[in-house]
């Protein structure tokens, strides 16, 4: 009902007496009491520990893994109450308000900590901005220094007389140009070095990738070599195959000959049941013969349990020989021993049992016949024994009689059951077995006859084996003189010794065993005797009953008599099959030790063949990324003739432009007189230039270190190459000196060179043709290695099919003899396993019983984190694919730049090529005007008495040259100086390059094993999805199956609220039928004077309506009393009642067994609901480390991503550098053919400028003395 009644329908009205009396009732006043005192708030010790760790972390000590130590320690450090939480096994609880507490505590010290960062952050910043502060201090300081000493000297003298003539100076303004000029042509050769260098450079790669081309060739021919190898232990491996099916058919026509023995065996049987017929008469015979059978066939069962416990020994005890054999020793006394008191016992049987003489003579009339069988297979064993020494030839023979023998084994075990039966069913009509004890002593002395035979046996097989101990030392000593060619058969021969070895351990380890298993049947003899004996006793008092049911049996007998025959002839088999039996073990022991022996040469077969797939595998593999990277250098060759036709091309253009200005050039030197003002505008154009190419200079310079970091792919495979060059560049610059000097002379002989260039171009033509006819038989070449790889791919598949064939052929033969080793291990070790997971399971379950309700708690969370996790895989799958066809372009735009590089490499070359034979050309012409300079001078030397009055303009010009002089030589020792700091920058580069080179190769190795754990992830993402799917039909059949149990509970309320209405339905029945009782009461009153009790008693049923089995006792008590006293209403009314009594009974029981059966399917259902709810809970575990797993890999490929783009920018950054270095390099040699030119002219003008200003000169050099005296002495004050 409600808390907060309102029965008299007031407004405003509260009861709270009765308000806390319904609480009280209810259970709310003791639930709040128990949380009060208990513990509602729990935390995992891990989510303890991950929050509430930062109060106080000092007291965990480092590497500290325990949860529940670490947050009992923090809770011990904090100022908390212990009363106020307990420690649990797997949570930590607390009382109502402490998490609260912990909250606050955590809010103040992640403030505290945050102040503390923020404390230091502006610290930092602070101490950052003081340096900053400093520094300008200091800025200042020199600023204000420099100030004052300016305005010292602006009123000095000497400074205003400086700064008045300064702009007076022309010889100075002449100085600066000259000067001017001067740079220029520096910059000008340091860009013509620099060119050089770069075409030194291009010229070591393009040697370079001709020694990789030609380290290609050489492993291809490697590789072929490899295959042919290949191919020869293919040839090997299918002679081995054809081997292994000729022994397969050789076992299959061994199996069918022992099918058509069994036949002519069951035929021979036949024939013995037709013959059996005959000696229905003789029934005293008969019982002999049964007698005989008998013992027969206890000792066929001995010896056949015998020989099936030896071969199931010698099956799994094979590896346990050495260890046993000394235990089978002791054994072997200890059956010796027992022999002797056994025939002490015989002796004295032999005593007690003298009245079964007579008996006695027709076994030995049995025994003769037996006697002669037993010679008849002394032979046949001595033809085995003869044959033993053919073992070795046949081991493919051995293991086919190994598995008939196995064979035959289960049949004759099937047929000695079989037998057993029989003879059981026989033994109850035997009456006069009592009478043939004295053939077990003539059986015992047959045993040891017997014995004997077979120790004098073994003396023979001992000797035999010494015999093939002889033969095999004799083979080996053989094999050691034929096989001591190769390595090989040395390490076959050493096998074969040890595989000797290990035979003769082996014989005699069998012939141990062989002593062993006649101990064994000596006791098994002394002990059917003992049981033979007991037997006979029970026999004997079996005789009064059998003798009465002998008359019964006469009919049997005649059916006993053909069994008998038929058992007689079977016993006289089966000892000759035993004693073939024997033999077979014998060869089978040693057929086994070669079997083992076969099987380790296989077993090493086998790891050659598995060692030699993974070479093959591994070059496979090398073949290919080499036929791909013959498929790229392919497709930069063709890119590199397109370019070179381009450049070509270009080339062309540019040389018909060069003739153009070879012939403006000839005009403009008939003209040279007339352009000297032309000229002095054309000196402000060449400084104009120079000023733009040293900011160009510069410019690439920082360009170039700015982006060295960058682009160190380039600098990575430059920098072993210019150390060497750098001399080079030294040499070149020498020679630019010199080629500057002789500049003049070489204009005359421009038009000789204009022819020359033409012949040039028509041999760089050739030079294209020829490059086209090699790309046509590279790319022959390459379709013809593809052909070959494709035909290896496929070699290389076939053989590892066959080597497959052959491995499954070996584990085959391998696993037949591991198998029992196995099980014994594996036995083991899965006992281990189950008491582990047993004791995990007791402990899963332990906590189990704890962890349910956090589970529900978690599986809220899981389900939305499962529907995250599907939404991640789908966009991982899809980022995957992406990122594949990413490094797929990747891969081919590394190629194409590799071509292009290859292309321009081999530009430079041709490029390096003409500007080589350009420099012979100039030293040549240098040779010849140095001979007309020679000639010069001695017409100089007649001339001298002429030229006195030129001598003083010829001291000036000497002057001028010693001050070039200098200044070159400054200039030099600048370029030594930046030339070795380019040396150390080279050095440097070197460094970074083979370590990003390293990077490289770490990288790569990443990006392969990313790729295999793309490859995994791929395949466990599949197995998620299976899983999922399969989480998600289960979720299906579980949500269906909810949903069918709550249609069924809501169906269960509806009929539990109509089974309501029926019972208010039957209450009111009821309560009409008490109306009906208190009217019969009324009647009844006039009879009887009980009638008022009977209506007491129904007015107390009417209180008690809802307890049915009450009531249902109240009334049949009344009825027994009313039965007697009401007659005719009272019986009525009471029949009545009991109708109705009767069927709300029945329904009432009818609700009961529906309701437990409800109960029942609620719990099943929660059963249910609770395991698919711990299945949800593992999947979502799953899901979230695939999550984790799928998030990793994103990681991985983002990173890789980064890493290509980054890649791909410095490749493009380094085409674009390689591009503006061509482009340079091309305008620098324009520039140069002009620069040169215009100094030809530029010289032309001097030459007549000299003899104008000689005057001038005098007098600037004189105010130029007195400027420097006049700064000495400034710079002395």
């Amino acid at each position: 009902g409600c808390i907060v009644p309102n029965e008299f329908k007031q407004s405003g009205a509260v009861d709270a007496k009765l308000i806390l009396h319904q609480l009280a009732c209810n259970g709310v006043l003791e639930g709040i009491r128990i949380c009060r005192k208990g513990f509602p708030n729990r935390l995992q010790y891990p989510e303890f520990k991950q929050r509430y760790h930062i109060l106080n972390p000092n007291v965990i000590p480092k590497g500290f893994v325990d949860n529940k130590k670490a947050s009992e320690l923090v809770l011990g450090s904090i100022d908390l109450d212990s009363s106020e939480y307990r420690i649990g096994h797997t949570k930590v609880f607390f009382r109502a308000g402490v998490l609260a507490k912990l909250e606050d505590f955590r809010d103040e010290r992640l403030a505290k900590i945050m102040t503390m960062v923020q404390a230091r952050s502006r610290g930092n910043l602070m101490r950052i901005e003081f340096k900053k502060l400093l520094e300008r201090r200091l800025a200042l300081i020199v600023i204000q220094r420099n100030v004052r000493k300016f305005l010292q000297l602006r009123f000095w003298g000497w400074w205003k007389l400086y700064n008045k003539v300064k702009p007076l100076l022309n010889v100075a303004r002449q100085e600066d140009e000259m000067k001017q000029k001067e740079e220029e042509l520096r910059s000008a050769m340091e860009k013509t070095n620099e060119l050089l260098n770069r075409i030194k450079e291009l010229e070591e790669k393009t040697a370079t990738l001709s020694q990789e081309k030609n380290d290609l060739i050489i492993q291809l021919q490697a590789e072929q070599e490899n295959l042919g190898d290949m191919d020869e232990r293919l040839t090997q491996l299918m002679r081995t195959k054809l081997e292994y099916e000729n022994q397969i058919s050789e076992m299959k026509e061994r199996l069918e000959e022992e099918e058509n023995s069994c036949s002519s065996l069951v035929s021979h049987k036949r024939k013995l049941e037709s013959e059996m017929t005959d000696l229905k008469l003789d029934l005293e015979g008969l019982e002999t013969t049964l007698v005989k059978t008998e013992k027969e066939k206890q000792a066929l069962d001995i010896r056949v349990r015998s020989l099936t416990q030896d071969l199931a020994q010698r099956d799994d005890a094979i590896a346990k020989l050495q260890k046993e054999k000394r235990a089978i020793e002791e054994l072997h006394q200890k059956t010796l021993d027992d022999l002797q008191t056994e025939e002490d016992k015989v002796n004295h049987l032999t005593k007690s049992n003298s009245k079964l003489s007579s008996q006695i003579r027709e076994l030995e009339d049995n025994w003769s016949q037996e006697k002669k069988i037993r010679a008849e297979v002394e032979k046949a064993r001595r033809k085995a024994e003869g044959d033993l020494k053919m073992t070795i030839e046949n081991l493919n023979d051995m293991e086919r009689a190994k598995i008939e023998l196995e064979e035959v084994l289960k049949k004759r075990d099937l047929e000695i059951n079989s037998l057993s039966s029989k003879w059981e069913d026989e033994q109850s009509l035997n009456s006069t077995l009592h009478r043939k004890f004295k053939e077990h002593q003539s059986r015992i002395e047959e045993l040891e006859e017997e014995l004997e035979a077979e120790r004098a046996n073994r003396g023979k097989v001992e000797k035999q084996r010494a015999e093939l101990s002889r033969e095999l030392e004799d083979l080996s000593d053989r094999l050691e003189e034929a096989g001591g060619a190769t390595v090989a058969q040395i390490e076959q021969n050493r096998k074969r010794e040890g595989e000797l070895l290990k035979l003769r351990r082996e014989l005699e380890e069998a012939s141990l065993q062989a002593e062993a298993t006649a101990s064994a049947f000596r006791k098994k003899h002394t002990d059917s005797m003992a049981e033979l004996a007991e037997q006979v006793e029970n026999l004997q008092r079996v005789r009064a009953k059998l003798e009465k049911d002998k008359q019964v049996m006469k009919a049997e007998i005649d059916d006993l008599s053909s069994n008998s025959e038929t058992l007689q002839k079977s016993k006289i088999n089966a000892e000759l099959q035993v004693r073939k039996l024997e033999d077979n073990i014998v060869e089978t022991n040693a057929k086994y030790t070669e079997m083992e022996r076969t099987l380790m040469e296989v077993s090493t077969v086998k790891t050659r063949l598995s060692a030699e797939n993974s070479e093959l595998s591994r070059s496979y593999e090398e073949t290919q990324s080499k036929l791909n990277q013959l498929i790229r250098i392919k497709t930069t060759q063709v890119s590199q003739i397109e370019d070179f036709k381009r450049q070509f091309e270009e080339e062309s253009r540019a040389r018909s432009v060069a003739v153009v200005s070879l012939a403006n050039a000839k005009h403009d030197m008939d003209l040279m007189k007339e352009q000297l003002e032309e000229e002095q505008g054309g000196k402000s154009e060449l400084q104009r230039l120079v000023s733009k190419l040293n900011s160009e200079v510069t410019s690439w310079r920082t360009k170039y270190e700015t982006d060295a970091i960058q682009k160190t792919e380039e600098l990575e495979e430059t920098k072993k190459k210019l150390a060497a060059r750098l001399q080079e560049a030294e040499e070149s610059s020498e020679a630019a000196q010199a080629r500057a000097s002789s500049l003049e002379k070489a204009k005359h002989r421009l038009t000789g060179e204009v022819e020359d260039l033409s012949i040039e171009l028509e041999k760089a033509n050739a030079a294209a043709a020829s490059l086209d006819k090699k790309q046509r038989v590279f790319d022959k070449m390459l379709s013809e290695w593809q052909q070959k790889c494709e035909e290896l791919q496929v070699e290389l598949d076939s053989s590892q099919k066959e080597c497959r064939t052959y491995v499954t052929e070996v584990f085959k033969l391998k696993t037949a003899y591991e198998e029992a080793l196995d099980q014994l291990e594996v036995v083991k070790k899965d006992n281990k396993n189950l008491q582990d997971e047993i004791k995990e399971m007791v402990d899963q379950l332990g906590e189990g019983g704890k962890s349910i309700h956090e589970l529900q708690r978690i599986k809220k969370k899981l389900e939305v984190e499962k529907d995250e996790l599907q939404m991640a895989l789908e966009e991982a799958e899809g980022s995957l694919e992406v990122e594949e066809s990413k490094l797929v372009r990747v891969q081919l735009e590394l190629a194409q730049v590799k071509a292009d590089i290859e292309r321009r490499i081999h530009e430079k070359e041709e490029e390096f090529e003409t500007t080589r034979k350009n420099h012979q050309r100039t030293i040549e012409s240098l040779q010849a005007s140095l001979e007309v300079e020679a000639k010069g001078r001695a017409e100089a030397l007649r001339l001298k008495k002429k030229m006195e009055s030129d001598l003083n303009e010829m001291e000036i010009q000497l002057d001028h040259a010693n001050k070039n002089n200098a200044e070159l030589v400054k200039t030099l020792k600048k370029l030594q100086q930046q030339l070795k700091d380019m040396q150390a920058q080279m050095d440097e580069d070197t460094r970074r390059h083979e370590e990003l080179r390293e990077q490289y190769t770490l990288s790569e190795r990443r990006i392969t094993l990313l790729q295999s754990e793309l490859e995994e992830h791929r395949s466990s993402l599949e197995a998620s999805e299976r899983s999922r799917k399969l989480i998600e039909q289960e979720l299906v059949e579980t949500t269906e199956r909810y949903n069918e149990l709550n249609v069924q509970n809501h169906s269960l309320l509806v009929f539990k609220r109509k089974l309501e209405g029926d019972l208010q339905s039957l209450t009111n029945q009821h309560e009409e039928l008490i109306h009906e009782f208190r009217s019969a009461d009324e009647k009844a009153k006039k009879a009887m004077s009980d009638a008022a009790r009977m209506a007491e008693e129904l007015h107390q049923e009417q209180e008690h309506c809802m307890h049915l089995e009450k009531i249902k006792k109240n009334f049949e008590l009344h009825i027994k009393d009313l039965q007697v006293k009401l007659e005719e209403a009272e019986q009525l009314a009471l029949k009545a009642s009991r109708r109705v009594i009767q069927k709300l009974e029945t329904k009432v029981k009818e609700l009961e067994t529906e309701y437990d059966s409800e109960q029942k399917r609620h719990i099943e259902t929660v059963k249910v609901l609770r395991k698919n709810e711990r299945r949800l809970k593992e999947l979502v575990f799953q899901t979230e480390e695939d999550h984790k797993t799928n998030q990793r890999m994103q990681e991985l490929v983002e990173k890789l991503q980064s890493k290509l783009k980054s890649y791909k920018r410095q490749i493009e950054e380094s085409e674009e550098q390689a591009n503006q270095s061509l482009a340079k390099y091309r305008k620098t040699i324009h520039e140069l053919d002009d620069a040169e030119e215009r100094a030809g002219m530029a010289e032309c003008a001097l030459n007549k400028l000299r003899t104008r200003n000689r005057s001038t000169l005098s007098k600037g050099y004189s105010t130029v003395e007195v400027i420097q005296v006049s700064s000495k002495s400034t710079t002395e004050d």
